[in-house]
């Protein structure tokens, strides 16, 4: 997910109430399972301590449901599905429909709200620009977990587009014609689905129409938007999406980015601690609380339930205030140090400092303890 959506967390100092559920009531006495959500997920609150006021705040949110919102949207009924709420000082400061139900339900209360979880649960948004494609122009969109939304169309010459069977040398011209009507075509729609790929921000694109009109775009299309197309055969510019082939087809692309940008990360990440990376890539809380405080990490890596993971170090109310020891953290001019578990503290470090953060799912892959970095500098610059 884009670390930029935890953002609304950064001002706020907690303690916080962190709550995981599964919403997947697909039953006549939905709305009674839900009420009964939100009244356990407030009484293990009360056990906890938390304030009365912020256990007020989750209830409501819990009971009435969710609304759509920049990092998810609510799932269609019948469908499994999750919610994750995070609540300080008597107000729901982020509240995130899962697209499944979470890993591990839990409630919890603490300096910092548990977001480490919610990378695993959501994953990378990859937004994917769709591009509908005839021979006269095209229609666009975007696609991410906050839904689906139109971003413009553009539209080529409509005369001649049509072959036609006669052979004789004015037909022959005219199918001339039509050819250089289709190349022109395909060349405006290419350059507008460039510009479209970089105003909106899509990390992939997905063309879809028949065969030749797809080929006919992609070929024209600069690198790296060529690298970074793929295509489906599962729809058209007259009936745009809506056909579960091309639903799938759009997750798959999705997916398969989000798979090769983590394979990508592994790669600089081994490469640097297995060779001569320069120093580039840490692990370990004390070499990674130091970098997060100097705003060095580039990209953090994370293992749920990796050993490191739930390590306890000391916070500040700044993002970058973290460090092993409290009394270290005074020195830096915390006053009030509180413990927290190190991925939530570097996820809010990560967060501040405008670093991505990816979730490393295989363990014979993940850096030591679960925890990891590539940086922006060398840690030991020679």
């Amino acid at each position: 997910m884009r670390l930029s959506d935890l953002r609304p967390v950064l001002p706020h100092a907690g303690p916080w109430a962190s709550v995981y559920v599964d919403t997947s009531h697909t039953t006549e006495d939905a709305a009674k399972h839900q009420e009964l959500t939100a009244r356990a997920a407030t009484q293990q609150l009360a056990e906890l301590g938390a304030s009365p006021a912020t256990r007020d705040a989750v209830y409501k949110a819990l009971f009435n449901g969710p609304d759509a919102g920049p990092i998810g949207r609510p799932p269609a009924s019948g469908k499994r599905a999750g919610r994750a709420v995070f609540a300080t000082d008597g107000e729901v400061v982020l509240d995130v429909p899962l697209p499944g139900p979470p890993a591990t339900p839990m409630t919890t209360w603490s300096a910092l709200p548990r977001v480490t979880p919610l990378l695993r649960s959501i994953g990378d948004p990859t937004p994917c620009l769709v591009a509908y494609v005839d021979r006269t122009g095209a229609d666009f969109e975007v696609r991410d977990d906050a839904g689906r939304r139109e971003t413009g169309q553009v539209s080529g010459a409509d005369w001649p587009i049509h072959k036609t069977a006669s052979a004789d040398w004015s037909e022959r011209h005219f199918q001339t014609a039509v050819e250089n009507t289709w190349e022109q075509n395909a060349a405006e729609i290419a350059n507008a689905a460039h510009e479209m790929w970089q105003r909106c921000g899509a990390e992939v694109m997905l063309l879809v129409g028949d065969a030749r009109e797809r080929k006919a775009v992609r070929d024209r299309l600069p690198e790296p938007l060529r690298a970074a197309t793929a295509e489906s055969e599962h729809g058209a510019r007259s009936t745009g999406s809506g056909s579960a082939r091309l639903e799938r087809d759009i997750a798959q692309v999705r997916a398969a980015h989000e798979t090769e940008h983590v394979r990508e990360v592994l790669d600089r990440y081994h490469a640097a601690t297995h060779d001569d990376g320069g120093g580039n890539a840490i692990s370990g809380v004390p070499s990674l609380v130091e970098a997060a405080r100097e705003h060095q990490i580039d990209t953090l890596l994370v293992t749920p339930d990796g050993q490191d993971t739930g390590r306890e170090v000391w916070i500040g109310p700044e993002g970058d205030q973290l460090a092993v020891r409290s009394t270290e953290l005074q020195y830096l001019g915390a006053a009030r140090p509180a413990p927290a578990r190190a991925d939530d503290a570097l996820v809010r470090a990560a967060v501040a400092s405008g670093a991505e953060a990816v979730v490393v799912s295989d363990p014979t892959a993940a850096p030591v303890g679960g925890l990891g970095a590539l940086l922006r500098w060398p840690a030991n610059p020679h």
